[in-house]
């Protein structure tokens, strides 16, 4: 059953079921928590790193999934352009078809301007970018899930916090879904929780206050991801979120944390979907899942399939009229609840300081 709204309760911020429960997991999570600290270990002492000649924003999270890192870098680029920057974004790349991810996608769209490398080895990308003319411009980087790539030096860390997943009652993979341990936030220069739509202003006040607790080195903030318009596909008219309200949908997504996904669907849209579609992140959305898609919105009466801007990338080569109703998907507009003055004074200041000279 889908919920229509996340409860400010302890069990509404339990991660999903571990990637190994149990005994075996914990056993495995104590191992790799000790080479999780062996690593941070030789990266805090300097060895492995590379520092470029130009500045590097980093952000990333702590846990498997997603929080939001693609508006947040985004909003971070434009602040950068606005300023007169010329930034690159560097990303892994995960799960990439016919030559790029779905975030490099959405990156290569809403920032024309913006080079992008989405290789595995980010360092080796950057380097064969700043070989060409465009990459020659480029005076900046931001790193897109850069917190546990400490390969490369950066001048700013800014963590993404998840506020409908609280770190804290999570434990390491594969016991939990934690990449490193919450303490690890000291390292960080700012910590912005997401999704602040789908929890009480209190709640999100009070995971803020328990994390800054950790380190009160860093800045907070606090964001939401709110539903500016829907976009149709096909035409790519841009509707009015009412229009839609009452109207029978089926929702389709591939992202980390669908949850929040589906809580703002049903709060625009005055409705659960009918059926959903939840496939794990960065699904590729292959010809069986699509004929599966296209069954469910047919089975279900849908007049209309909601999926996200990121998956509508692997959707959009499908023949329209092999849908049985029409596609939107949201444009999402990345609103401040507090912090954003600090997080873009941060931002800039790091940029403008250039790169240290002992580095």
């Amino acid at each position: 059953m889908i919920e229509d709204r996340l409860q400010d309760d302890p069990q509404a911020l339990a991660a999903p079921n571990p990637p190994v429960p149990g005994i075996l997991g914990k056993f495995a999570s104590a191992v790799y928590g000790k080479i999780i600290d062996q690593r941070n270990r030789v990266f805090d002492s300097g060895k492995g790193v590379v520092t470029l000649d130009r500045p590097v924003i980093s952000v990333g999270n702590l846990s498997v999934g997603g929080t939001g890192k693609t508006p947040m870098v985004e909003r971070i680029c434009r602040w950068l352009l606005t300023a007169g920057h010329r930034p690159a974004i560097a990303m892994r790349g995960y799960r990439a078809t016919a030559g790029r991810s779905d975030e490099a996608s959405l990156y290569a769209s809403a920032l024309p301007e913006t080079p992008v490398v989405a290789r595995a080895d980010r360092l080796s990308g950057l380097l064969e970018l700043f070989a060409t003319e465009a990459g020659e411009a480029v005076d900046c980087i931001v790193l897109d899930d850069g917190f546990q790539h400490r390969r490369l030096a950066r001048q700013c860390d800014i963590v993404l916090v998840d506020s409908t997943r609280d770190p804290l009652q999570d434990r390491l993979l594969p016991a939990g879904w934690l990449r490193e341990p919450v303490a690890s936030l000291a390292r960080a220069d700012a910590v912005v929780l997401t999704h602040a739509e789908c929890r009480s202003r209190a709640a999100v006040v009070a995971l803020e206050s328990r994390l800054w607790d950790l380190s009160p080195r860093f800045i907070t903030a606090a964001v939401r991801h709110r539903w500016n318009s829907l976009v149709q596909a096909g035409t790519d008219e841009e509707l009015e979120p009412a229009t839609l309200r009452g109207t029978p949908y089926v929702l389709a997504c591939a992202i980390g944390n669908p949850s929040a996904f589906v809580s703002e669907a049903t709060r625009v849209l005055g409705a659960a979907p009918r059926s959903a579609m939840v496939l794990r992140d960065h699904d590729p959305f292959a010809p069986a899942t699509v004929a599966r898609l296209i069954d469910l919105a047919r089975d279900s009466s849908a007049k209309a399939l909601v999926v996200t801007e990121k998956d509508w990338t692997k959707l959009q080569d499908v023949p329209a009229d092999r849908w049985p109703c029409p596609i939107v998907r949201p444009r999402l507009e990345l609103s401040f609840d507090r912090g954003e003055e600090a997080l873009r004074d941060l931002v800039l200041g790091r940029v403008a300081g250039g790169v240290p000279a002992d580095e």
